[in-house]
This record gives structure tokens, sequence and C-alpha cells, in this order.
């Protein structure tokens, strides 16, 4: 499988624009992992995880020892309680700007 390493200045803007820009971070109201979430519109949600958040989250941690392991589609329940609240406080920003 090919790979793409952007190398122009645009494409790496554009790049930067879809996987930082407007990433707020949020704490799970019950376990505190921390993660970063992007909403385009109502319906999209994007959240962005790190190891020490996958690791705080005991929902996830109790799915990853489960036979065949965690279901990654799968949100935390909790976590996206928490991101709601959030978008509900003004914290997380609902719509997309510039297509992202």
């Amino acid at each position: 499988m090919a790979s793409f390493v952007p190398t122009s200045a645009e494409t790496l803007a554009d790049l930067r624009r879809y996987t930082e820009d407007r990433l707020v971070e949020v704490a799970c109201l019950d376990c505190l992992a921390r993660v970063r979430v992007k909403k385009n519109s109502d319906h999209h949600t994007s959240v962005q995880w790190s190891a020490e958040a996958r690791s705080a989250c005991q929902e996830l941690g109790r799915r990853d020892q489960g036979p065949g392991g965690r279901d990654v589609h799968k949100p935390c329940a909790r976590l996206m309680a928490s991101i709601d609240d959030a978008v509900r406080a003004g914290a997380v920003p609902v719509g997309a700007y510039d297509g992202y």
C-alpha cells in the first residue's frame, strides 16, 4: 500500500486544519480521562484519545478484557455524556469552518 507524505505548504496546512484545528480538551466527568474533541455538526463528533486517556477510561478497560477485545467504533457512554455537557455549556463549539 502506498503511503502519502505531504510536502507542500498548502497540503500541510490542510492536514493540520483537519487533524488539529478546533480540537477542545474535554475531561470525562466520571473517570477524568482527557480527550480532544471536535464537533462539525450535531451528529458528528470526532474524539482523539491519547494512550493516557485510554488507560484511565474504566469502560474501555472492561471492554479490552472481554473476548475479542474492544470494539473501536463503540464510544464510552460516560465520555459521550461529558462531551454533550461540554457542548451545552458552550465549551465545545458545533459547526464546521472552512470545510473542517
